[in-house]
């Protein structure tokens, strides 16, 4: 009785392994309709105020692939630091998803409270990446630079370096895609899903950026406001099955 009982027990546990399939990312980067390009490209603001871009980077993190019933599928910790001057960060892969059908997609943009009180990290967390304040012992979620001739800072420079997970100034924010067609993850296959950052809605709604009054935001004091604004960054361009 004791062999068989071993001997059956390992089909019901293979029975029980459930298959894994793999997504990749790809974010890309525009300014409205314009593809992002640092430091050459002049773009305007909605009170049409002139600007280039120099620097655009940002933490998104927690994905979770959203059932048609509405549950939550995949739910991991992984965290991306995605930078418009190195290609590679732009195409991240979440992996270990339950095959299953799914109809949309949450993630978070910036660092959850857990690695904010870590104090510095390796890896994507890296203060080498110029995205955590050692003042503040936290991570920078977003940072968007550049220069405008409207801006009053010194050198006509625009600064927007936005965190903070404390409450009043909570800047995490917590992005939902829907997908158009239902997305189908299945076992050894990598879908693609393309997704737009458009750098233009971090200043322009629901609170309309001027560069004259407003510059520069590099601690709690108005970064509710920038954060506000880039929750609305992201929309699904492609979903490559």
């Amino acid at each position: 009785m004791i062999g068989l009982a071993f001997f059956s027990a390992g089909p019901l546990l293979f029975a029980q392994r459930s298959a894994k399939g793999s997504i990749n990312i790809v974010f890309e980067h525009f300014v409205d309709t314009a593809v992002l390009q640092l430091d050459t490209m002049v773009y305007h603001n909605a009170l049409g105020q002139s600007y280039k871009v120099s620097n655009f980077k940002y933490y998104v993190s927690n994905f979770q692939l959203i059932k048609s019933n509405g549950e939550p599928g995949k739910s991991g910790g992984e965290i991306f630091l995605v930078r418009e001057d190195e290609a590679k960060s732009k195409s991240v892969s979440v992996s270990n998803i339950k095959e299953d059908t799914f109809t949309g997609m949450r993630f978070m943009i910036g660092v959850d409270s857990l690695y904010n009180c870590s104090g510095a990290q390796s890896g994507e967390l890296d203060p080498i990446n110029g995205m955590f304040w050692a003042w503040n012992t936290g991570y920078i979620f977003l940072k968007l630079e550049g220069t405008s001739p409207s801006s009053t800072a010194t050198g006509n420079i625009f600064e927007y370096h936005i965190g903070g997970y404390k409450y009043p100034s909570n800047c995490m924010r917590t992005v939902t895609i829907e997908f158009k067609t239902p997305l189908k993850i299945t076992k050894d296959h990598i879908s693609i899903l393309k997704i737009k950052a458009d750098v233009s809605e971090i200043i322009k709604g629901p609170s309309t950026i001027d560069f004259s009054s407003l510059p520069v935001v590099t601690d709690q004091k108005n970064a509710n406001v920038i954060a506000d604004n880039y929750l609305d960054i992201f929309s699904l361009k492609e979903i490559i099955q």
